[in-house]
């Protein structure tokens, strides 16, 4: 069959790409931007790539029309704390435009179980897309999905976070709501065995795991696998604006994401039926299960993809208009050594930040990201998805890698962090074995400029340390 598969560089996108190919299906990518589709060269060899925002103008011009069958992945909970549920719907109402011009037999998409008449913004928004993807001259399978368990995805990264950084919690209520969580590998099981099995054309289906929690014993157990002490101490009353703060101080998560997150975490989301499961003979793992096999994924640095790559998880949404680095109006800081062992190099720019750290001053650095922190940043806590791959668009601490292509020796990074203005940083090795690492920040009015010469003294040392390291450091054999 010929697939759509929306979201491709999503968290789901990424893990049921490869399930789609294994088992011989011709699978059409669309992104927005190509250059964010973060594949070996084996894979990028199978796969055909488009890019269409949903959310824009629908122009069908070069869209595929022999598609067989589309899956429909795209959410934007994390892009705002407002509008995001128009975005959804407008992007909905696009696909099913686009879908018009097409062949296509069956749409699936990916929703949120909905147990309740006054649901969240979040499970509102989804519920209205699956209303909109239904009017579709098509076949619709919904999979409506709690808690989504798995190395990266965002509700395993909090629970992560919260477990192994705080050993006593002063809990909100919520922490009594009932959710039933569900493995990642159930999930995309449960994603490929709809496919073309038209026993689920035109209806909607609860998946969920074997166990109902509330968000205490998910913690709980998490915290007794890890072999960690927690104390949690409940309150009566926690305001939804101070759960957020709790959220986005504690966890890796963006604000924005924090409070759609705790505006969903009052409502309970358990699965209706176990329908799914007898139609397909899927038998969904353990909440615990599913932890251990994340653990082993993180273990091995075989994490597929991350919540945290998003780009609505940082500050910039369009890769392509940061990516040329400006020159008028802008300060410089400019360094560049001779070097004699250019792959070494290369490998140690490769494995910059994350839980290697920066080279030189990482204390400086954790400081810099606790103070971006405070005033509404993303902070260091985003870290890394792989120690020592990188791709366009990954999330890289507070940076956002703008362009990494090792062939050519060079690594774009733009700053994320809270700024009176813009910031590249690039590490590059030309062809004369001259390491070059360029910090570029355009400043936005007095303010700008005031920030970068008060900055001078600490850019002195922690960029030469920086690129003095990074020439010479040899990893240990």
């Amino acid at each position: 069959m010929k697939i759509l598969l929306t979201g491709a560089n999503g968290y789901i996108g990424m893990r049921l790409l490869p399930e789609l190919l294994e088992n011989g299906h011709e699978v059409i990518c669309a992104v927005r931007d190509k250059n964010r589709l973060p594949l070996d060269p084996e894979t990028t060899s199978k796969v055909s790539v488009i890019e269409v925002d949903f959310a824009e103008e629908v122009i069908t011009e070069g869209f595929p029309k022999d598609i067989d069958a589309a899956y429909y992945l795209i959410h934007s909970m994390s892009s705002s704390t407002t509008d995001f549920d128009e975005m959804e719907a407008r992007s909905a109402e696009n696909f099913n435009k686009y879908m018009e011009a097409t062949a296509v037999k069956q749409v699936v998409y990916l929703s949120g179980i909905v147990n309740e008449e006054q649901l969240s913004k979040h499970l509102s928004s989804r519920k209205k897309v699956e209303d909109i993807l239904y009017k579709g001259h098509y076949h619709l399978t919904v999979l409506r999905a709690g808690i989504v368990v798995g190395s990266g995805s965002s509700s395993f990264e909090i629970i992560r976070d919260l477990c192994e950084k705080l050993p006593i919690m002063i809990a909100p209520k919520w922490l009594k709501t009932k959710i039933q969580p569900i493995a990642i590998r159930d999930v995309i099981h449960f994603l490929y065995g709809v496919l073309n099995n038209e026993k689920c054309y035109d209806q909607s289906f609860d998946i969920g795991g074997p166990d109902v929690l509330t968000y205490r014993e998910m913690l709980e157990k998490y915290s007794k696998i890890r072999g960690l002490k927690l104390w949690i101490i409940p309150v009566p009353v926690m305001s939804p604006r101070l759960s957020s703060y709790w959220l986005y101080f504690v966890t890796s998560t963006s604000y924005k994401l924090a409070v759609n997150l705790v505006d969903s975490m009052k409502m309970e989301v358990v699965a209706k039926d176990k329908k799914l499961q007898e139609i397909l003979d899927i038998k969904p793992i353990s909440y615990e299960e599913s932890i251990k096999k994340a653990f082993e994924k993180i273990e091995q640095n075989l994490v597929v993809s991350s919540w945290k790559d998003s780009l609505v998880a940082g500050r910039i949404t369009n890769l392509k208009e940061y990516i040329q680095v400006p020159t008028y109006g802008c300060l410089k800081d400019r360094k560049v050594v001779k070097i004699d062992n250019p792959e070494q190099v290369l490998e140690n720019i490769w494995s910059i930040g994350g839980t290697h750290g920066w080279y030189y001053g990482n204390t400086l650095w954790r400081l810099r990201g606790f103070m971006d922190r405070l005033v509404g940043g993303v902070g260091l806590r985003r870290g890394r998805t792989n120690p020592n791959k990188i791709f366009t668009g990954d999330a890289l601490d507070f940076w956002r890698v703008l362009y990494a292509d090792k062939q050519n020796k060079r690594l774009l990074l733009f700053a994320e962090m809270k700024l009176p203005g813009e910031a590249w940083l690039e590490f590059c090795i030309n062809d004369k074995n001259e390491f070059i690492q360029t910090a570029t920040f355009r400043p936005k009015g007095l303010w700008g400029r005031l920030y970068w010469y008060s900055m001078l003294p600490f850019h002195h040392f922690i960029f030469d340390g920086m690129i003095r390291n990074i020439s010479k450091y040899q990893k240990p054999s």
